[in-house]
């Protein structure tokens, strides 16, 4: 599954690009994918990596109600910018892709995290989505 987490790096790496330059995770996709068809030093940009950017994006306002919902003594704007976009990522795949597993999920975004943010951030981001996990039936009802 080599090529999933690649493509969850580089679906993270979007997330956080859009977020760090006040731009839509669509128009960063774009770029990202436009880049890689110009420039064979670029990487291409999976299918899957569009499927989770896109999935992302189509409940972005969800996903952010729930972290900051769940975020014990973390408000949104007030995370660090790493973790809010592996949560959101993280919180996209669990909820709404049904055919990763959520320990997978779970494990994916925690080694995001260990990767790229500080060493209070893989748990932070376990136990926030953890919680998720627990509550999806209900999330998923709610939301409709």
């Amino acid at each position: 599954m080599a090529a999933r987490n690649t493509a969850r790096k580089r679906a993270f790496q979007i997330l956080f690009e859009g977020d760090q330059r006040g731009a839509d995770v669509l128009t960063v996709l774009a770029d990202w994918i436009r880049h890689s068809r110009s420039d064979t030093r670029q990487p291409p940009v999976s299918e899957y990596t569009m499927q989770l950017v896109e999935g992302y994006a189509e409940h972005a306002r969800r996903i952010d109600e729930l972290i900051a919902q769940y975020a014990v003594g973390w408000t949104l704007d007030r995370m660090p910018v790493v973790d809010r976009n592996i949560l959101r990522l993280g919180a996209y795949e669990l909820i709404w892709v049904d055919e990763t597993p959520d320990a997978v999920v779970l494990d994916e975004m925690v080694q995001l995290a260990k990767e790229f943010s500080t060493d209070e951030s893989p748990a932070f981001v376990n136990g926030l989505l953890g919680r998720l996990k627990d509550l999806k039936p209900s999330l998923r009802r709610d939301e409709g």
